[in-house]
């Protein structure tokens, strides 16, 4: 399929869309003209999200989302799947450290992307359930053409898949495709059908949780195909707090979005001036205590993920959000299946940890949709992918825009930090040389290993926006980290 112009920016006066690839983009903006609502244009895209970035998302994941009614209340949707029946804390007892390892087998939980979407349609869909997949479906067998920061990401995490046959053959791990090749993908074209035709019983009854159940048994794991079954959603009201005259709604836990509430809680009394040196050494501070709390309070965080933002004719906003954690997930794929499944389980803390392992428990989750309100109207709505950066590059972007009065696109591009490990602070190239000794002599030295598991741009996020502009038009913008566009009329 030729993809759309590239467009980081846009504007529009009716509707717009920013994600994470041209064709989720189009896909998105195919259903709005056709009469579809925000939510209907998010699963869509979403979909799509799936078949063509297969290391970040995928019908193996989970989802959350935050939506903001025309006029209404906000409120979020948890989609997370949960550990195993048969996760008992005894069995990460005996793993070194007393930990899941990041790709081990055990780290398998239930995937919520499917019911996810069924969910959001549900209760505020509008056009036709299976017409949404008919971009994903075609894409997927038709075949796409790789983008480059995906073809990057591809080969770097291409070794996690060798160790499963299916996996490695599955995509290609022995010779991962470069930027431009074109990439097929039928099993995962048929079962996206499937669910086009069936709904969610294609996926969580049947062949897919048996074949799913017996590929992560033969790896010594032990997700059942009863597990699917008993997998379930729901919607629930956001936590918030004010910041400059707006309302920040963000997930509730299992999710750590309330660190990006008290870090912004944390500056919002600041008087330095805005992007000096004294405001971005508060904002880190702030932020490396948020999650320190988060920590203690929640788990430990890490991950990769998809992000879609649409807003519609009729003001309806959403933020949805979609993931397999870490590049492609657990590196189990499901035979006859064309995914592979997450590793949501290294979110896992210690046994006895709040955040312990326990049979049926949802782990911490590091995915955070977010939106802004001001006087209970839509004002904008947000995501950042990239584990870590989900909270640390959406306290950036907030505090930019909202506090630092900056144009959204300006803030987008602006360099970006990110605290690691033991203090440490990777810092983007770009960032001003003065402010970056600022933050060495207050205390946050180089990462030992460049800036982090990438060592490049990917690894200081990759955001979407939409927001509403003061003559009532749409400005929507996409990181010019990652391969996205935004597009709207």
């Amino acid at each position: 399929m030729p993809l759309p112009p590239v467009a980081k920016t846009a504007l529009g006066r009716h509707a717009m869309v920013s994600t994470g690839h041209p064709l989720a983009a189009r896909a998105a903006l195919d259903i709005l003209r056709q009469g579809g609502n925000a939510v209907d244009a998010a699963i869509a895209a979403d979909a799509v999200m799936g078949v063509v970035e297969p290391m970040a998302t995928s019908v193996g994941g989970d989802l959350l989302a935050m939506i903001v009614p025309a006029g209404g209340a906000v409120v979020s949707y948890n989609g997370t799947g949960r550990a195993p029946a048969r996760l008992l804390p005894a069995l990460v007892e005996a793993l070194p450290g007393r930990r899941i390892p990041e790709r081990h087998p055990l780290a398998v939980t239930t995937p919520g992307a499917v019911q996810g979407w069924h969910d959001l349609h549900q209760r505020l869909g509008r056009a036709p359930w299976s017409g949404l997949f008919q971009s994903a479906i075609a894409t997927a067998r038709d075949g796409f053409a790789v983008t480059p920061i995906t073809a990057r990401e591809w080969k770097l995490f291409a070794s996690t898949l060798l160790p499963d046959a299916t996996a490695r053959e599955l995509f290609r791990a022995e010779a991962p495709p470069a930027p431009g090749d074109q990439f097929h993908n039928p099993e995962l074209a048929a079962l996206l059908d499937r669910i086009a035709a069936l709904g969610p019983a294609a996926f969580y009854q049947g062949a897919i949780p048996a074949a799913a159940a017996r590929a992560v048994q033969a790896a010594g794991g032990v997700l059942d195909a009863g597990d699917f079954g008993h997998h379930s959603g729901h919607f629930c009201p956001p936590v918030h707090a004010d910041f400059h005259g707006y309302r920040i709604h963000q997930c509730p836990p299992n999710t750590h979005g309330v660190a990006i509430l008290e870090a912004l809680g944390r500056t919002a009394r600041s008087t330095a001036p805005p992007d000096s040196a004294q405001a971005t050494l508060e904002l880190v501070e702030a932020t490396e205590q948020a999650l320190a709390q988060a920590s203690r309070t929640v788990a430990d965080p890490a991950g990769n993920t998809v992000c879609t933002v649409v807003v519609d004719q009729e003001g309806l906003a959403i933020t949805l959000m979609s993931s397999i954690f870490k590049r492609f997930g657990c590196g189990i794929a499901v035979p006859g299946g064309g995914f592979v499944l997450q590793n949501r389980g290294f979110g896992f803390a210690t046994p006895g940890h709040i955040n312990g392992p326990a049979p049926g428990k949802r782990p911490y989750h590091t995915v955070v949709p977010g939106a802004v309100t001001r006087g209970g109207h839509f004002e904008m709505a947000q995501g950042v992918v990239g584990g870590l950066m989900q909270p640390q590059g959406q306290i950036q972007l907030l505090t930019r825009i909202l506090a630092w009065r900056q144009d959204a696109a300006a803030a987008m591009s602006a360099p970006r930090w990110r605290l690691e490990a033991g203090r440490t602070l990777a810092l983007e190239s770009g960032m001003d040389e003065a402010l970056a000794a600022a933050l060495r002599e207050a205390g946050y030295p180089a990462p030992a290993k460049g800036t982090g598991e990438l060592a490049g741009r990917s690894d200081f996020g990759g955001a979407q926006l939409v927001r509403r502009l003061p003559d009532g038009g749409l400005q929507g913008v996409s990181d010019p980290r990652k391969d996205g566009i935004a597009l709207g009329f």
